[in-house]
């Protein structure tokens, strides 16, 4: 680190940079001046052997930050551990090495395992910027990942972290790449999967583009943020659990570049495989069901796609020594009534509880899921698994597991409610439901507000198939907040994303292809 003449003293600014490490210098700072700094350049800043690396902000309130001081984002000044008021020393940060692999994917050209690997460290390090990571998601994106890129970068982003060693010779695990609403099964498969005897650690990332993920909804119910040594504890003892994978450090990289995604609401098939499998093998996972949903709205929509994605996991998958089984699910609507973190928890419970206003699909769906896993166990014949799976279900003993993993992770004392503005959209005309739209259900989710608020969603009261009256209510919005409802309500106007005609439509064939 070149040494400036000048030393700030830093201050701790109380802001969530969520997962980017920022800076904040006054314009009137003599470093800043004397450096040449720029907005958004990358600096670094140390004290001793202390470092870390951060983008620079401009501010012009002293309020804030004074002309002798620097300012550190809460994640940026946690990295760097030191006191507020200490001494520190600025200057201009060196550009990543790993930055040249990022213009030669941008130009169209195919990288290796040790430019990935590279960019996977810096990456962690804090050697990138959003704006850096985001060309580079694009470029990828853009120009695709070949299959042997994908094995590589898989293999570079487990190496990020950490790996867990569970010491048993089956240890199963479920995942679904997403795109359909209200998809809750990993919360019925893993208390029926772990009631039955089976290791299953699921550790799932928060939602990228949908209205809720499997941790979103689980923290609904329990604690997801979880110590490595506290989640081997409760999985020894349950046989199973419902965790966020961020704070085990597992492949760290990806919540990362998850942290971007996100926004943008970007989920490219090449980075899609890389971020679930090295997420898998991280967590120590060696038989891996995977729920690929197809349909008109869902993010595979024809079958060849389907068929060309199921075999990139099939290949990326045994390279890594991964067992990976994956099945084609109907994906033409939306799995179960709820669309947010409280509506697909409630669906849940429903189902764990046997209660006659559980939605069926949502059931038969987890039930078909957890089958398959269940004749990874060599004691299971092939074609038995769905009938145990049943037994377990209706006997009551996944819901004593999922009790038992709630209490084990730390049950949340009060669950929020459901979001308290309300607007029922209703059918314009008479006829049967021929299309309900998952992009757009999502999207009128997530403009309520979901998943961050946890309340915020759709309630639908109609699926496909079914006959509707004119004015009869096909969904609810639910939201707490005015501005996410206005969002809501004005998009449901422009397109509710259902379709009603007088014609009934051909019976659909459902669950697991």
């Amino acid at each position: 680190m070149a040494r400036t003449r000048q030393t700030l003293k830093l201050r701790r600014v109380a802001i969530d940079t969520f997962r980017e490490n920022v800076a904040y210098m006054h314009r009137e700072c003599p470093v800043y001046r004397a450096e040449g700094f720029q907005t958004l350049a990358k600096i670094e800043i140390g004290a001793g052997r202390k470092r870390v690396l951060a983008v620079l902000n401009v501010v012009d309130d002293a309020t804030l930050v004074a002309p002798d001081e620097l300012g550190l984002s809460e994640q940026a000044f946690d990295q760097l551990g030191l006191k507020e008021g200490r001494p520190v020393r600025v200057a201009h940060a060196r550009p990543p090495a790993s930055l040249a692999a990022v213009h030669r994917k941008i130009a169209g050209e195919e990288l290796g395992y040790e430019e990935l690997r590279a960019l996977a460290r810096d990456i962690v390090d804090n050697r990138y910027s959003k704006m850096e990571m985001a060309a580079f998601l694009v470029a990828c994106g853009q120009n695709g990942l070949s299959r042997e890129e994908v094995l590589s970068l898989t293999r570079a982003m487990a190496d990020t972290g950490d790996r867990l060693d569970w010491g048993e010779p089956l240890v199963a695990d479920k995942h679904c790449i997403g795109g359909i609403p209200g998809n809750r099964t990993s919360m019925l498969v893993v208390p029926i999967v772990a009631a039955h005897g089976m290791l299953i650690p699921k550790t799932s990332s928060r939602a990228i583009t949908s209205p809720a993920g499997t941790a979103d909804t689980m923290e609904l119910l329990a604690e997801v943020e979880l110590s490595p040594r506290r989640l081997r504890q409760i999985v020894r003892r349950q046989r199973g659990c419902l965790a966020w994978g961020g704070t085990a450090r597992l492949a760290p990289v990806d919540d990362i570049l998850i942290s971007v995604e996100r926004p943008l609401s970007m989920d490219s098939p090449g980075q899609m495989v890389a971020s679930i499998l090295s997420k898998k093998v991280a967590a120590g996972s060696t038989h891996l069901l995977l729920d690929i949903p197809m349909g008109p709205t869902a993010k595979v929509r024809r079958t060849q796609d389907a068929v060309a994605l199921r075999k990139l996991f099939e290949f990326v998958g045994d390279r890594m020594g991964l067992h990976v089984e994956v099945v084609i699910t109907d994906g033409s609507q939306p799995i179960g009534r709820g669309i947010g973190p409280w509506f697909e928890a409630r669906d849940v419970m429903q189902v764990l509880r046997n209660d006659s206003e559980a939605p069926q699909d949502l059931r038969q769906k987890a039930l078909r899921l957890a089958g398959r896993i269940l004749e990874f166990d060599p004691d299971i014949r092939g074609g038995q698994g769905y009938a145990i799976a049943r037994d377990i279900l209706d006997s009551g003993r996944a819901l004593e597991r999922m009790q038992a993993i709630i209490r084990a992770q730390g049950a949340v004392e009060t669950p929020p409610a459901p979001g308290h503005l309300c607007q029922r959209v209703r059918a314009p005309r008479a006829g049967y439901v021929t299309a309900i739209d998952n992009l757009r259900m999502a999207q009128i989710a997530r403009l309520a507000g979901a998943p961050m608020d946890k309340g915020a969603g759709v309630d639908l009261h109609r699926k496909l198939g079914e006959r509707v009256s004119k004015g009869e209510v096909l969904y609810s919005i639910h939201a707490n907040f005015p501005s996410d409802f206005r969002f809501a309500v004005v998009a449901a106007e422009e397109d509710s994303g259902f379709t009603i005609d007088r014609s009934r439509p051909e019976p659909l064939e459902s669950g697991v292809f």
